[in-house]
C-alpha cells in the first residue's frame, strides 16, 4: 500500500474548539499541577465522591485493589497515597457513571460510530452487557451470554485448524484470567497468543534472556533505595511511571547520581514535589530529580553505553578498580571479545551515533565509575528499534563490567507499561513457550499443548491478510488502535471470520471488526468481583516481580457485566464440550486457579498463602542469586556491531510517543502539559534549526511522510509543527495518531517488534514537495 495516496489521519483526541497553544514547561513535575488536572478531571467524570474514595484503597495491602494503570510497584513501607495523577484518572476513567447501553447502539449505525473520535467513543462510558454485530442492520444487538459463549465456541469448533485462531490479551488482565486464557489456546491446540509485549517490550526479554537466562530485570525497589547511581534510558517517567518520582526525589535526598537519557528532556529529568509529602506541597518545595541529562539522537542509546564501557576498560588500564575483574571471571563469559570490540571502536563513531560529544559520554562513564553500585533502567525509547535486543545486552555488558549483578543495589530494571504485562507473560501469554512450561502444563492440566510455536502481533496481522487467521479474541485493550500500519491492521480485522473483543469501554476495536463480531463486557479492577464462594481478589506482577492481590471495593457497572475468569470459562465451555477442564469449578473460587498455578509456574509454590501476605511476594529470580539459566552457566557478554542511525540527509528520525494526558490508546484530553502543549494532538515536535532549514514556523501545518523497508510511503498530512529542545535530525509525535506512519515491514529483524521509535520520515510544509 502506499499511504501517500490515501492517507488516513485518525481522528483520536477530544477535538477540542480553542486554537493550539504551546509554552515550554518550567514547573516540577507532579505536585499542584498535577493537583488541579486531577481535580477537573474529577469533576468532568462526575466522581466527586467516588473518585476520592477510590484514591484511599488503590495500592493498598490487606483489600484494596491495583491501579489499572502502570506497573510500577507499591511502596516497600506500605506508603497510604501511593499514587499519581494518570492513575487517578485511569480509575476515575473506569469508574465513570456514564453508560453505553443497549439504547445507544439501536441509536447509532456502526458506520456512524467510525466517523467518532476514539475519545468520543470511549467518553460515552461503561458498557453494560454483550453485544452481537447485525450485519442487516449495521447495529450491534443486544444478546445473551449463552448465546454469545455459543457463536464464539461454535467458530471456533467449526474451524479446520486451531491455528486459524488468535488470543490476544493487553497488559491488564490479572494472573488467574491469564492462566485460564492460555489454557484455553492451547487446549484448542494452537499457541497463537500474541500480546502487547510483542510490541513494547518483547526486545527487553529476549535479551535478558540471553544474557542472564530470565527474561526479566532483577533490580527491585529496595534495591533502588540504596543505589548510588541511577541511569533512566528512554523512558518518560513522569507520565509513563509516575510513581517512579518519589524514587528519583528520595535518591537525589540521599546523595545518589541519577543520569537521564532522552532525546527530549522530559518533566521527570528536572525537579518534581511529590503529592503526598504535605510539607513540601505546601510549601512549593521541589526537589531535583536529576544530576546529569544527555540527549542522544534517537536510536543512539547504544553508542552511548558502548562510549561508557569504552571509557570503564581505559580507565581499567590505570586503575584496576575500575573493573570488578573476580566478577567477571567468576561469573560471565564472552568478556575478552567484548573487550576487544570496545578498543576497536573509535570514538569518532561512538560520537557520530550517539550525537554526544565525547565528553558527555565520559561524564556519565564517571558516574558509573565512581558509584559502587548501579541501577540501569529503561522503557521503549530503548526497545522499539531495530537494534533493541542488542542495546539492552548493551546495558547488560556495562552493568557486568563493574559486577552490578547479585547485589543490594544494582542490576537491570526495565520499566514495564501496563499494570500486569509483565504478569501475563508469566502465567502464560507467550507465542513461544518453553518446553519446560508445556511439560508442566500437561502433566498437571492433563491436556496435549501444542509445541511449536504461535504468531505474535504482527505475525497476527499478516496473517489476518493471507486468509489463514479467522477468529481474534482481544482480551482487553484496543488492538485496532494500538497496532502498526493502521490501514493494513483494519483490513485485516475486516477480513476475520469473527472478532470479540473483552472489554470496559467502547473503543475502535469495536467499530472496526469481523464479518461477525461480539462485544463482551467485563468488570475493571476497581469492581467486586463475586463468585459462588464470595467476592473474589485476583492478582498481579508488578514490573520488579512482586505479586499481590487486588480486591475491587465498587459495584460493577451494570449487573449483566462477568469477570474476565467468568467469559474466559464460558468460551471454553463452548468452545471445548468434551474437556476435562473444571472451568466452572475453576470460576466459583480463585482460590483454586491459583492451586493449580502453583503446580505448573515456577516461583507461584504456595501461592495462596503467599500472596495474601503484607505487599504479596516476589518471585524468585535465579540471576539475582548469580544463577544464570544460559547455555555457558555464566551471565553472557554480546559483541554486536553499532548500528548506524544516523538519518539520511533530507530525512529525519520519528519516534512516536504518548502525552501525558493519556494512557496507552486512551486520550483523556487533547492537552500535554509536560511538553507545553494545550488543544493539540496532531503535531510533530522538530529541532528549530530543521524546521529553519525546511523554511516551517511554529504551528505552520506540514505534511509526514515515511518510506518504508519495502520502499512504500505512507502520509499525515496538516499535522502542526512545534519547535522543541530534540536533537537535530530528530523528530516526535504522538500514538496512535502516527502509527499510520509504520509499516507492518519495519520491525526489528531481532525482536519483530515494530520500529515505533525510529521511523524514516520527510517532513515539508504543506502542500510542498520534498
Amino acid at each position: 500500500m502506499n499511504a501517500s495516496d490515501d492517507p488516513l489521519e485518525p481522528s483520536v483526541g477530544a477535538a477540542p474548539e480553542e486554537p493550539p497553544q504551546f509554552k515550554p514547561y518550567h514547573h516540577p513535575a507532579a505536585g499542584w499541577g498535577a493537583a488541579r488536572s486531577v481535580t477537573r478531571f474529577l469533576v468532568s467524570e462526575r466522581s466527586l465522591v467516588e473518585g476520592p474514595r477510590a484514591i484511599m484503597r488503590m495500592n493498598h495491602e490487606n483489600g484494596g485493589f491495583d491501579c489499572p494503570g502502570c506497573a510500577w510497584p507499591d511502596d516497600t513501607k506500605g506508603l497510604h497515597l501511593d499514587i499519581c495523577e494518570n492513575g487517578i484518572k485511569h480509575v476515575t476513567w473506569e469508574m465513570t457513571g456514564k453508560r453505553v447501553g443497549p439504547e445507544f447502539f439501536a441509536a447509532h449505525t456502526v458506520t456512524e460510530l467510525e466517523g467518532w473520535s476514539d475519545f468520543a467513543l470511549e467518553d460515552q462510558g461503561r458498557l453494560t452487557g454483550p453485544m452481537v454485530y447485525d450485519a442487516a442492520t449495521d447495529h450491534y444487538t443486544p444478546v445473551s451470554w449463552q448465546d454469545a459463549f455459543e457463536l464464539v465456541g461454535r467458530t471456533l469448533r467449526e474451524l479446520d485448524d486451531p491455528n486459524q485462531a488468535a488470543f490476544y490479551t493487553s497488559g491488564r488482565l490479572g494472573n488467574e484470567a491469564t492462566f485460564l486464557y492460555q489454557l484455553l489456546a492451547r487446549e484448542l491446540g494452537t499457541n497463537n497468543l500474541p500480546d502487547c509485549s510483542n510490541m513494547c517490550h518483547e526486545a527487553s526479554g529476549r535479551a535478558l534472556q540471553a544474557a542472564l537466562g530470565t527474561g526479566k530485570g532483577t533490580a527491585d525497589l529496595k534495591d533502588w533505595e540504596a543505589t548510588d547511581a541511577l541511569f533512566i534510558l528512554g523512558v518518560n517517567a513522569a507520565s509513563n511511571a509516575p510513581r517512579m518520582l518519589t524514587a528519583l526525589a528520595d535518591a537525589y535526598r540521599r546523595g545518589a547520581q541519577i543520569v537521564h537519557v532522552n532525546p527530549l528532556v522530559e518533566a521527570a529529568a528536572t525537579r518534581t514535589i511529590v503529592p503526598h509529602e504535605f510539607v513540601d506541597m505546601a510549601l512549593f518545595k521541589s526537589t531535583r530529580t536529576s544530576t546529569l541529562n544527555l540527549q542522544p539522537r534517537i536510536g543512539g542509546d547504544m553508542a552511548l553505553l558502548r562510549g561508557m564501557a569504552k571509557a570503564v576498560l581505559d580507565q581499567a588500564a590505570e586503575d584496576p578498580k575500575a573493573l570488578d575483574q573476580e566478577f567477571i571471571d567468576r561469573h560471565t563469559t564472552g568478556f575478552a571479545e567484548y573487550r576487544a570490540l570496545c578498543q576497536a571502536t573509535p570514538w569518532e563513531e561512538i560520537e557520530l551515533q550517539s550525537g554526544l560529544r565525547r565528553a558527555d559520554i565520559l561524564a556519565a562513564a564517571r558516574v558509573y565509575r565512581e558509584a559502587d553500585r548501579s541501577i540501569f533502567s529503561w522503557c521503549l525509547g530503548v526497545t522499539q528499534h531495530e537494534h533493541g535486543v542488542d542495546t539492552v545486552r548493551e546495558i547488560v555488558n556495562v552493568l557486568l563490567l563493574r559486577g552490578n549483578l547479585g547485589r543490594e543495589g544494582a542490576g537491570p530494571s526495565p520499566v514495564r507499561g501496563h499494570s500486569n504485562v509483565q504478569g501475563n507473560r508469566t502465567c502464560g501469554i507467550d507465542h513461544r513457550p518453553k518446553p519446560e512450561f508445556l511439560d508442566r502444563l500437561a502433566e498437571v492440566c492433563g491436556i496435549e499443548p501444542p509445541r511449536e510455536h504461535g504468531m505474535d502481533t504482527v505475525a497476527t496481522i499478516e496473517a489476518m491478510h493471507r486468509g489463514k487467521l479467522k477468529v481474534f479474541v482481544g482480551m482487553g485493550g484496543n488492538f485496532a488502535l494500538a497496532a502498526p500500519d493502521t490501514p493494513y491492521t483494519y483490513a485485516g480485522l475486516r477480513g476475520c471470520e469473527l472478532t470479540v473483543q473483552v472489554s470496559t469501554k467502547l473503543n475502535r476495536s469495536h467499530v472496526v471488526h469481523g464479518r461477525q463480531a461480539l462485544i463482551l463486557p467485563c468488570i475493571g479492577r476497581t469492581e467486586k468481583d463475586h463468585q459462588r464462594e464470595g467476592v473474589q481478589g485476583t492478582s498481579v506482577e508488578d514490573s520488579m516481580s512482586m505479586v499481590h492481590l487486588s480486591v475491587g471495593m465498587k459495584r460493577p457497572a451494570s449487573p449483566h457485566l462477568l469477570s474476565e475468569p467468568a467469559i474466559i470459562a464460558g468460551i471454553a465451555r463452548a468452545a471445548l464440550p468434551d474437556s476435562g477442564t473444571p472451568w466452572q469449578w475453576y470460576v466459583e473460587d480463585y482460590d483454586r486457579i491459583r492451586d493449580t498455578m502453583a503446580r505448573v509456574l515456577d516461583g507461584f509454590e504456595d501461592f495462596n498463602r503467599r500472596v495474601r501476605l503484607p505487599l504479596g511476594f516476589r518471585i524468585k529470580q535465579p540471576a539475582r542469586e548469580l544463577v544464570f539459566l544460559t547455555p555457558s552457566g555464566r551471565a553472557e557478554f554480546s559483541a554486536a556491531p553499532l548500528p548506524d542511525v544516523v538519518p539520511a540527509p533530507g530525512t529525519l528520525a520519528l519516534g512516536t510517543m504518548r502525552s501525558h494526558d493519556q494512557w496507552n490508546t486512551t486520550i483523556y484530553s487533547d492537552n500535554d502539559r509536560y511538553r507545553g502543549v494545550k488543544n493539540l494532538r496532531t503535531l510533530i515536535f522538530m529541532n528549530p534549526d530543521d524546521m529553519r532549514e525546511r523554511d516551517i514556523a511554529e504551528f505552520d501545518p506540514v505534511d509526514v511522510t515515511s518510506t518504508a523497508r519495502d520502499g512504500s510511503t505512507r502520509s499525515l498530512r496538516g499535522y502542526l509543527a512545534v519547535p522543541y529542545d530534540i536533537p537535530r535530525g530528530c523528530a516526535a509525535g504522538y500514538m496512535p495518531e502516527m502509527n499510520v506512519l509504520c509499516a507492518l515491514v519495519d520491525r526489528s529483524t531481532q525482536s519483530d517488534q515494530p520500529i515505533m521509535k525510529h521511523l524514516k520520515v520527510t517532513v515539508a510544509r504543506a502542500g510542498r514537495t520534498v
